[in-house]
């Protein structure tokens, strides 16, 4: 059922946006894995036993992201996935990487499944350890041609309301998706925007334990 045909991968550093140039760059990377798509050219009912045939893949490219990144799990502060669906395949063909793509990040990041195991021992007033993937990873998708590009979303691994954080990375795969292929996308970044400076919840203040402050 899975067939790769293309890993593409693409990292960037940021320095400034016309501001003071940061000490150390800001790095985001993503990584999309090109395949065919079983269900293109037909409504198919039942498309559940992709999403599971897709959890090794997504905890791969999850690994790989992060070794082309050539950081540590805990330098990791956003992330966030998509998909580009080739023409001849549907919008819901995307959403079988919800599961796949976002749990393998989070695993990757230290989430333990369980927000009480974070808090046993924590009072309310410590801060949330780095690398603990609390949040829920955003995502868009999109039906597209070879070559379309999609804006992936990324947020604070631990706490979305992370105003600083809100960002998205443009992610394009030169010829990809064909029309029976789709893009799977991973996105991972080490910091907030470079110049963030309008307020809100700071990452270094988060003090609850559910990933949703």
């Amino acid at each position: 059922m899975i067939e790769i045909r293309r890993i593409f991968t693409h990292v960037e550093q940021i320095r400034h946006e016309f501001g003071p140039v940061a000490p150390v760059p800001l790095l985001r990377g993503a990584i999309g894995v090109v395949l065919t798509n079983p269900f293109a050219g037909r409504y198919e009912p039942e498309i559940l036993p992709m999403m599971a045939a897709l959890d090794p893949v997504g905890l791969t490219m999850a690994r790989k992201l992060l070794a082309a990144m050539d950081v540590s799990t805990e330098r990791i502060e956003g992330y966030g996935k998509g998909a580009i669906i080739g023409a001849a395949g549907e919008l819901e063909h995307g959403a079988l990487w919800h599961v796949p793509g976002g749990y393998a990040m989070r695993e990757l990041l230290g989430w333990k499944g369980d927000a009480a195991a974070y808090a046993k021992g924590q009072g309310e007033e410590k801060s949330v350890r780095p690398g603990n993937a609390l949040s829920i990873v955003p995502s868009t998708k999109k039906v597209g041609g070879p070559g379309a590009a999609l804006d992936v979303p990324m947020t604070n691994i631990n706490a979305v309301y992370v105003r600083s954080h809100f960002d998205a990375i443009e992610v394009r795969v030169p010829g990809a998706p064909r029309a029976d292929e789709i893009v799977f996308i991973l996105a991972m970044s080490t910091g907030p925007r470079i110049h963030a400076r309008v307020g809100g919840l700071a990452a270094g203040a988060i003090s609850k334990w559910d990933g949703l402050r």
